[in-house]
Order: C-alpha cells, then sequence, then structure tokens
C-alpha cells in the first residue's frame, strides 16, 4: 500500500527559523484521537468499555503517534442517549471505573505524551440529575424549577405542549410532567434543557470545569456549543414561524449572540491555568458565524464539519479547504477536520456507496438512506470505499491545523449495518418509530483480536453486537503487515510530526480538477488523485530530494493512482 517508511529518519524540513521564535498552543495541528469509552476497551468484562480498559491500551495509542484523546461522556448516565444524558458531571459511571481510575487513566496518558480533552455536555442534564429529580418533586413555581424550561401547557387543562416544536431526535420537543407542567427538551425526553439565564447553572459549570482542569485535564469538547442560551419570551412562536427567522445570531434557540456571554467567563477560567486549558465547540451554524466561537476570547477552536459531509470530490475538497482556512485566519484560530465522528456512518462505508449525487443528497444522507434501506452490505463497493477514505485521510493530515481521528478508523472499518431492532440503542431509532436507524454502527465496540471472545474487546460480550467480520479489521491481524491500515496510520501521524511545518499551504495548478496538489512551508506537498484515471507527477517533483515518501496505494514511479493521495518530501 506504501511506500516503506523508516520512521527513525530525520525527514523534517529544515524552516525558517523565525517561524519557530514562539511554540504554538499544542492544540492548533494536534492530531486527536476520538475515544467512544463504552465500545473502545473493556477491563471487567461485563460488555461495557471503561477507564481501566483504555489505560490498559496506552500502549496501542501512542503507538499511532496521536498528541491527545478526546473522551466522549464517561458520567454516571442511565444512557438515554449514550452517555450525553449526564445525571453527574463531576463523577465517572460506577459502569466505567472511578475518578481514581480517571485520574490513572491521565496520568498514563500524559506520562507517554498524550494530552487529554473530556467532553462537556452543557445543553441539558440527564432527567436523573439531582436538579432535575428536585424540580419535579418542587412543583409549579418552586426555585428548583427554574434551572429548567417548565411552561404551561395549552388547550383546555393544559394537555397540549407549549408549542409544536420538534425534538432533534423526532417527536416533540416537549414532555409532560406529573402535576401538568411541560419542560423542553431539545433531544431525548430524558435529557431536559438547562436554562442558562439563571446564575446557578452558569456557577455550576464554572465549577466543573474547574474540577476537571484541576485534575489535569488539557481541553474540552462542548456539546451543541451554539443550543445553550435562549429567548423563550411568550408568546412562543410556532414551529413554522421559527424556521422562518433569519440564523443572525437573533434567532430564540439557535446561535445566539449572547451564547459568547458564557463562552467569555469559560476562556477566563481556562486562561487562569498555566499552560492555559483549551476548548473546541460542536457548533452547527452558518459558516459565516463559526469564527465567534473559535476566537480567542470565546472557545478557541470550533469543528469545521464540511469535509465530513462532502462527496469524494476534487473542487469540492479545495473549496471546502480555501474558505475554511480563510475563516480560522480571520478568527485567528486554527482549522479542524473531521471525516467520521460518533454521529455518522463511517467514511470507509460512505465513499463505497454510489448514488448520493443522483438523488440530489450530500453523502451523509445518503448513507442515512442505505441504513433505512436495509444496510445490504452487498450495496457498498467495500474495496473503492476503502481506497477513497485512506486518500482522504492522508490529504486531511496533510492539512494545516487540527485533525480529529475517530476510533477504529485507523483499522480501516466500515460501518456495522447488521443490528437488530431489540438490539439498537441509539434513542433516534425509537423516537422517529425506525424512520432514522440512528448511530449504533459506528459505535460498535472495537475488535483487538481475531479468535478471542467480542474479538479482544473484553471477556463476556459487547454491548452492542460486533458482526462475524470483524476480526478481517482486529488490531492484531493487522499490527505485523505493514500495508495494512493500521500501519499507514501509524506511518501518517508519526511523519506528519517531522514534517509539520507552519499553518500554511499553497495550491499547485495540475491541469485536473480532480487532482489536488499542495505543498507546505519546508517542501511538503501533498497530491490526491480525486478521479479514475492516473496522474503523472511533474518530473522536477518525481525527482526531488526525498520524493514519495509515503503513499495511500501502491505508487510506482511518477505515478499518482487513481483515488490515491501521495506525500513528497523534497527537502
Amino acid at each position: 500500500m506504501t511506500t516503506p517508511l523508516d520512521l527513525d529518519s530525520d525527514l523534517r524540513p529544515d524552516l525558517d527559523a523565525a517561524a519557530h521564535d514562539e511554540t504554538p498552543p499544542w492544540w492548533r495541528q494536534a492530531a486527536v484521537y476520538q475515544i467512544y469509552p463504552r465500545s473502545f476497551a473493556d477491563a471487567d468484562a461485563d460488555g461495557i468499555g471503561d477507564l481501566p480498559g483504555i489505560t490498559s491500551r496506552i500502549g496501542y495509542l501512542a503507538s499511532l503517534g496521536i498528541d491527545a484523546v478526546w473522551l466522549s461522556p464517561f458520567y454516571p448516565s442511565a444512557l438515554a442517549d449514550g452517555g450525553y444524558d449526564v445525571a453527574d458531571y463531576r463523577d465517572v459511571d460506577p459502569r466505567l471505573g472511578t475518578l481514581a481510575d480517571f485520574d490513572a487513566m491521565l496520568a498514563a496518558l500524559h506520562e507517554r505524551g498524550i494530552k487529554v480533552v473530556v467532553d462537556i455536555v452543557p445543553n441539558h442534564t440527564s432527567d436523573q440529575h439531582a436538579w432535575f429529580q428536585e424540580a419535579l418533586a418542587a412543583g409549579r413555581g418552586s426555585a428548583a424549577r427554574e434551572r429548567y424550561i417548565f411552561r404551561e401547557g395549552t388547550g383546555p387543562g393544559g394537555a397540549e405542549p407549549p408549542t409544536d416544536w420538534l425534538s432533534t431526535f423526532g417527536g416533540p420537543a416537549w414532555e409532560r410532567v406529573d402535576d401538568g407542567q411541560w419542560y423542553l427538551h431539545n433531544f431525548a425526553r430524558e435529557q431536559p434543557d438547562l436554562n442558562w439565564d439563571h446564575p446557578e447553572v452558569r456557577e455550576d459549570f464554572v465549577t466543573t470545569l474547574r474540577f476537571w482542569a484541576d485534575r489535569g485535564v488539557d481541553g474540552f469538547r462542548i456539546d451543541v456549543a451554539h443550543m445553550l442560551s435562549k429567548d423563550l419570551t411568550e408568546p412562543l412562536p410556532s414551529r413554522a414561524e421559527l424556521d422562518l427567522l433569519p440564523r443572525d445570531g437573533s434567532h430564540p434557540l439557535l446561535d445566539r449572540d449572547d451564547v459568547h456571554e458564557i463562552y467569555a467567563q469559560w476562556r477566563e477560567v481556562f486562561n487562569s491555568y498555566d499552560p492555559p486549558r483549551t476548548a473546541v465547540a460542536e457548533a452547527w451554524v452558518d459558516p459565516s458565524r463559526i469564527h465567534l466561537y473559535a476566537r480567542p476570547e470565546s472557545l478557541g477552536q470550533a469543528f469545521n464539519f464540511d469535509l465530513l459531509e462532502a462527496a469524494f470530490h476534487g473542487p469540492e475538497f479545495r473549496r471546502i479547504v480555501t474558505d475554511n482556512l480563510a475563516r480560522t485566519h480571520g478568527s485567528s484560530s486554527s482549522s479542524t477536520w473531521v471525516l467520521s465522528n460518533h454521529d455518522v456512518v463511517r467514511h470507509a462505508t460512505r465513499y463505497g456507496l454510489s448514488g448520493a449525487e443522483d438523488a440530489g443528497l450530500v453523502p451523509t444522507r445518503r448513507a442515512a438512506q442505505w441504513l433505512l434501506d436495509g444496510g445490504r452490505r452487498d450495496e457498498v463497493d467495500a474495496e473503492r470505499g476503502h481506497r477513497r477514505a485512506t486518500a482522504a485521510t492522508l490529504f486531511v493530515l496533510g492539512l494545516p491545523g487540527s485533525a480529529y481521528l475517530y476510533q477504529g478508523e485507523e483499522l480501516g472499518l466500515p460501518e456495522v449495518s447488521e443490528i437488530a431492532p431489540a438490539q439498537r440503542q441509539d434513542p433516534t431509532y425509537f423516537r422517529t418509530q425506525g424512520a432514522e436507524i440512528g448511530r449504533d454502527g459506528c459505535r460498535v465496540p472495537l475488535p483487538w483480536r481475531p479468535d478471542a471472545p467480542a474479538f479482544g474487546f473484553g471477556d463476556d460480550g459487547s454491548h452492542l453486537p460486533q458482526p462475524e467480520w470483524f476480526g478481517e479489521f482486529a488490531v492484531q491481524r493487522q499490527e505485523g503487515d505493514p500495508a495494512s491500515t493500521l500501519s499507514l496510520y501509524r506511518r501518517a501521524l508519526h511523519l506528519r510530526r517531522r514534517l509539520q511545518g507552519p499553518e500554511q499551504l499553497e495550491w499547485i495548478e495540475t491541469g485536473r480538477d480532480d487532482v489536488l496538489h499542495f505543498v507546505r512551508p519546508g517542501g511538503w506537498h501533498v497530491v490526491t488523485n480525486f478521479g479514475e484515471a492516473d496522474y503523472r507527477l511533474p518530473d522536477a517533483l518525481a525527482a526531488g530530494a526525498g520524493g514519495i515518501v509515503l503513499a495511500s496505494a501502491d505508487a510506482s514511479g511518477p505515478v499518482v493512482p487513481a483515488e490515491a493521495t501521495v506525500w513528497i518530501a523534497t527537502h
């Protein structure tokens, strides 16, 4: 798959010393590996991944060459939404371990030079949270209910919800309690929205941030960062009226300008530590407003999901990269690049599905439709999906900015579609009565060994079913194979550290819109052939000092194969 590479050789280019007078913060060009703790490794054989399981695999994480891990929620939770329904923000779910286990894991990761980012879920709590249980018991007009968003119903006896709003997961966005009032939940009914106008809510989250920062956590990923602030002045608009309102900072529910008052306070907290703690926003907003979350006085960085939703198409990739680099330059932040995460069909499968363009669908919607239609594996060109996925990954790892990788993509894992209804866990599936299949297929526990129980995930099964074919992708099977996807990721991540320079790139015209070529400072060239015909490198480039040092497919001589990426070092 790749040109052999001696990782011990010094391939880092000589860069302008002036560019390195001040060491930039670690997160600006980090490779961050997302761990979904319940599906990574299970140390106590209960079928659920845990913190000691992560600690047991730190050698694996270090061998990848990542700079940081991002942990999806590990807090006490009833798992109504895979842990994003948090019952206690300052503890560990007993099924996943203890605070002592967290501290041991954190220390072990730090010892190997790996930073730790934890998920913060501030829009809503679990309905099992002490505050919400207090609100239910306290009744109408109580101070406890003011921490959430309770309203009287409409219609005779208040039997109808306050509005016709819909939850993101399907169904009504309001739930009635025993005394007749209704509470707002923009996600599952087990996730009541907090009232961020309440000073106790703001104070409590500052306490939570300090709790984890004091333990040594390096940064925070902020879930649905654009939804905290709300204007619920009566009369409340209808769903149709909401849909017509502009997304310019004045919308009652989404991306309000005043949400940045919250993040300005958080930034003061982050900057009170040495080094300052970092944060990255999950903010689904108009591209023209994402910089507001990425400013130094706000969270500092924000996710860019454009490539995650893009087709494997050269002009589209180039436009997205150009636009996002311009936006981050304006915010003084660095860009973020994502191809897979815990919420979408894995990109090795998305790229193997045909028909998205013909149906007028972005690839994520095409993949969702494929799941809904039965998720048949024979409808996926697995070889092409894998070829495109590795090419896209090397393209992304060559870009300036942070790369966020999702657990299992380094194994080339495809989506698991064969999950029976009774075994599903995603609330989206149940709240839409199966009209949306949900996200369980990318959350199936990892395969570590091909012939072990639960493929080495744990000794007694896995909380989501692993298919028989999972063993083909097991870590143990790939570790000794220099042509494996795992070997490619390891080489790429280690080499990326040596080649990384200032956050710049220059596009080099190739004469083909399906072939993208950019060069980074120091002579690091990245060439991706999105087309179906081979591309011949310019003679001068092919004959450069280092030549091709990494390729996603067999690259012989000066030719970049179809749907492949090569890295070239000319210094």
